[in-house]
C-alpha cells in the first residue's frame, strides 16, 4: 500500500552538479575526496592508478579529473598528457606531495594536505553550474 501523503509529493530529480574523475592510489586520500565530492552533489568515479583512469574516461567524458601526481605504474604526469589528448573537455586538477614547481599544467592544483574548502573551490572554479 502507497502513503498517501508520498502520493501527493511531486517527483523531483536531483541532477548531479558534474562527473567528476578521481585518480588516488591511497584508500584514505581517494574516499575522503570522494566524500567531498558526493557531498557537493557531484557524481564521483574513483579509481587508484592511472590505468583505470583511462579506461573509465573513454566510457563516459568527466567535467573534472583530479589526478594525483604519484601513482603506481603509468604516473600522472603521463595520465594528465593523456587526459588533454583523449578528453580534451575536461578540466583538470592535479594534486601531490611535489612543490608546485613540479606540477605539470592544469586548471587548479591542490598540494597535500587538502581542506574540503579547496575541494569546493577548485570544483566551483573549473565546474562552474
Amino acid at each position: 500500500m502507497v502513503n498517501a501523503a508520498a502520493e501527493r509529493l511531486p517527483e523531483t530529480t536531483v541532477t548531479p552538479r558534474a562527473r567528476v574523475l578521481v585518480v588516488e592510489d591511497s584508500d584514505d586520500q581517494r574516499e575522503l575526496v570522494r566524500t567531498y565530492l558526493e557531498r557537493a552533489s557531484c557524481t564521483v568515479i574513483a579509481v587508484q592508478n592511472a590505468e583505470d583512469a583511462i579506461a573509465a574516461y573513454l566510457l563516459q567524458t568527466p567535467d573534472l579529473a583530479i589526478i594525483d601526481l604519484l601513482l603506481p605504474g603509468m604516473n600522472g604526469w603521463e595520465l594528465v598528457r593523456r587526459l588533454r589528448a583523449d578528453r580534451p573537455e575536461c578540466a583538470i586538477v592535479v594534486t601531490s606531495v611535489l612543490d608546485r614547481i613540479d606540477f605539470p599544467p592544469a586548471e587548479a592544483i591542490l598540494p597535500k594536505p587538502f581542506t574540503r574548502a579547496q575541494i569546493l573551490q577548485v570544483l566551483e572554479e573549473c565546474v562552474p553550474e
